[in-house]
């Protein structure tokens, strides 16, 4: 696909009658990024310079409507197909273990998920990521935005992804389209215990013709679901998930909670800090003899 896209763009620029250098000047990149657009080759074009290439050179958003297929290849080849078919879903139930599903992610707690990514080749290849992610939100607020119901492990909310302050704003946001957009939001809380789905993430959907895929996806990987059989059993899992989480308002007001928390939690020391105490603690008891149950420990002595 980045193939396809350079070969677009050169022959649109060839006929505009532009030199490389004189279309890079008007979409303020050097000449040599639109060299290597062309030929394929280096970082792939970010959706900026898609829309900036499509606008000077008259496409009619042909190179826009491009630009998602060549974003895709920068992903491992388990997750895009399921990036493919979750554009077009009507219907999104998910359940998150670990962090706040991507279409409800603030765009500062976006970047923090998406800087521990291993897949990850550099900087420009994280604005992407994060550009594509924030775009894709654009639907929930479309005509055509799909059901979405999302149950979230009580992990998803301790975990101060980004810190404090991104934290607290990442669960005002949930408040909010929860509040105002027909989205679901549900906490499954710790006291629930096990489940089925412990260790990793789901995410059933439902197309436009009625069928159904499952997706379920860990820290370094994932699994697309297409056999009929397997998807009904992982859905049964959902709602099993579902039926066990908190009602929905009884998630928000947890929410509310934790986000509470998070701003009386201001003072508490930070992790550099903690372990800088830590430290200064060890430096302070390493002359001392160990105690076990009140006793003394002689020191050993070497054996001769």
């Amino acid at each position: 696909m980045a193939a396809l896209f350079g070969s677009r763009v050169r022959r649109l620029r060839t006929a505009a009658g532009l030199t490389q250098a004189e279309l890079g000047a008007k979409t303020h990149v050097v000449s040599t990024r639109i060299t290597q657009i062309e030929r394929a080759s280096g970082a792939k074009p970010t959706l900026e310079l898609a829309r900036a290439l499509d606008a000077v050179l008259g496409a009619d958003d042909l190179l826009v409507e491009l630009w998602p297929y060549v974003y895709r290849e920068s992903f491992p080849d388990w997750s895009r197909a399921f990036i493919a078919h979750s554009e077009r879903a009507v219907s999104i139930r998910e359940y998150a273990a670990h962090v706040v599903p991507g279409l409800l992610q603030t765009k500062e707690y976006a970047r923090a998920v998406l800087s521990v990514g291993l897949t990850l080749s550099g900087d420009e290849q994280l604005d992407e990521r994060l550009t594509a992610r924030m775009t894709r939100q654009e639907r929930l607020g479309s005509p055509d935005r799909p059901e979405l119901c999302v149950v979230l492990d009580e992990a998803v909310l301790r975990r101060p992804i980004g810190g404090r302050d991104v934290m607290r704003a990442q669960l005002e946001l949930l408040l909010v389209v929860a509040a105002e957009h027909p989205i679901t939001v549900q906490v499954l809380p710790f006291d629930q215990g096990e489940h089925d789905a412990m260790g990793g993430s789901l995410t059933v959907l439902t197309l436009p013709d009625g069928s159904e895929v499952a997706y379920t996806e860990g820290a370094h990987y994932g699994q697309l679901i297409e056999d009929p059989g397997e998807v009904r059993r992982f859905a049964l899992t959902y709602d099993r998930l579902r039926a066990e989480a908190l009602p929905p308002l009884m998630s928000l007001d947890m929410i509310r909670s934790v986000m509470e928390g998070y701003n009386r939690g201001a003072n508490v020391p930070s992790r550099s800090q903690r372990r800088r105490v830590a430290q200064e603690q060890l430096q302070q008891s390493g002359g001392r003899q160990l105690r076990r149950g009140g006793r003394r420990v002689p020191r050993r002595r070497p054996r001769p």
